[in-house]
């Protein structure tokens, strides 16, 4: 069962821009202490199979030298932004979400925090805030994160991006256009052609779509992982709209410039499931989850225990899930839409699932993909008039997402 949505696609791509903000930032160090704490979360060891060379190495290392300079100077504005950004992407590689989303927030509201004020950090760490907020699901927050951001600095490119994402969530579509047609304008890199080929995928332009993911997979670096996400979200486009064989390839390619990239894996386990291979579609995604405790390879795990009828291990990796989507709640993670995917695909209690569906809804009312779930919630309990509603509403855009076609088969 796949679930990822746009902010899962782009904020992959949040850690490589922070970055080369500094690029533009004066380094000059403040010698003023604010008197707060100065206690740094912890970094997490890795496993093995996603340490990927001395990139490990040089994580750890980094991570030390910040925290020293952190420690040793509160008012070092630059080594906590560098640090969130470190956070967030750990996040990403080891699925550790619930322990490094809010060490990340902790860094950044240490500067906004701050009585001390060093040039573009304030922005910065706004920007970082925000990119934070939509990975947990909070998308108004992040709006109302972005738009302080901006109010400090409207010529940077990525705090378009981020307000591309806000506006998306919300179902604000008009606005999103006209936010990544700014960021594509002042920088045309992997992340603002990712946004375009999401919004054209919204708006129905599917071949559109997977050309201007094709740029954003031209414009990265081989073997990053940035490059290896576009490539990703490019075979999920792929699968999506029927070219499964194109889809796989992708996956296999990641896989071959980034070893045991645990995504790709667990696309490939997601391949193997459609094609009926049952016995590859358990070993591989078995082999996702060795990597990293992502939510998304344990559900599709029940899954596959389902289809073969095997009710107690099933039984026994639900309840694996429920602990993992506790966690992420107790960590400020919104995981309305993961327990409605749950309720209704896997345990098939649509009315538990409409209990999800309906908060995420009274969130974001305009969103095509929530009023889509409700469709479909609906269609399980045999209610027409409000099938019809809900599918109607998920088609304003003129998407075809193929879910869409057996809810507005009899509209």
């Amino acid at each position: 069962m796949k679930n990822r949505n746009l902010t899962l696609i782009l904020i992959s791509f949040f850690y490589s821009f922070s970055m080369l903000l500094f690029t533009s930032c004066n380094n000059s160090k403040p010698t003023k202490t604010d008197n707060i704490n100065n206690d740094i979360p912890a970094l997490l060891d890795r496993n093995e199979k996603i340490r990927y060379g001395k990139e490990w190495d040089d994580v750890s290392n980094n991570y030390q030298t910040l925290k020293l300079a952190i420690q040793k100077n509160e008012a070092d504005h630059e080594a906590k932004i560098k640090m969130a950004n470190l956070f967030i992407r750990e996040a990403r590689v080891t699925g550790e979400h619930g322990h490094y989303y809010p060490a990340a927030l902790a860094m950044t509201d240490r500067i906004i925090n701050s009585t001390t004020k060093v040039n573009n950090m304030e922005f910065l760490a706004l920007v970082t805030k925000a990119g934070v907020q939509l990975s947990l699901h909070e998308f108004k927050a992040a709006l109302g994160t972005g738009q302080k951001a901006i109010q400090l600095n409207n010529k940077n490119a990525q705090i378009y991006g981020v307000l591309t994402d806000c506006y998306v969530e919300l179902g604000q579509y008009d606005k999103a256009v006209e936010m990544a047609d700014i960021m594509i304008s002042i920088k045309p890199d992997l992340r603002s052609y990712a946004r375009i080929s999401y919004l054209r995928e919204i708006h129905g332009q599917i071949p559109e779509a997977i050309e201007a993911m094709k740029m954003a997979v031209e414009a990265g670096v081989p073997g990053y992982e940035d490059t290896a996400w576009a490539m990703l979200t490019l075979g999920e486009l792929y699968e999506r709209y029927g070219e499964a064989d194109k889809a796989k390839l992708l996956y296999e390619e990641i896989l071959a410039e980034r070893p045991d990239y645990p995504f790709a894996v667990g696309a490939l386990g997601a391949i193997h499931l459609k094609n009926k291979d049952i016995k590859k579609a358990e070993e591989t995604t078995l082999k996702a989850i060795d990597i990293i405790p992502e939510v998304g390879f344990y559900t599709q795990l029940a899954e596959i225990y389902k289809i073969q009828g095997r009710t107690e291990e099933m039984t026994k990796i639900m309840e694996e899930v429920f602990v993992m989507l506790k966690d992420d709640e107790e960590s400020g993670h919104n995981m309305n839409l993961e327990y409605a995917h749950i309720y209704l695909d896997l345990l098939e209690k649509p009315e538990q699932a409409l209990t999800y569906a309906q908060k995420e809804f009274d969130k974001r009312p305009e969103n095509i993909d929530v009023n889509r779930m409700l469709a479909r919630i609906y269609k399980a309990k045999s209610d027409q008039t409000m099938t019809q509603k809900y599918a109607v509403a998920a088609s304003i855009t003129n998407s075809k997402h193929p879910e869409l076609e057996p809810l507005m088969a009899k509209i």
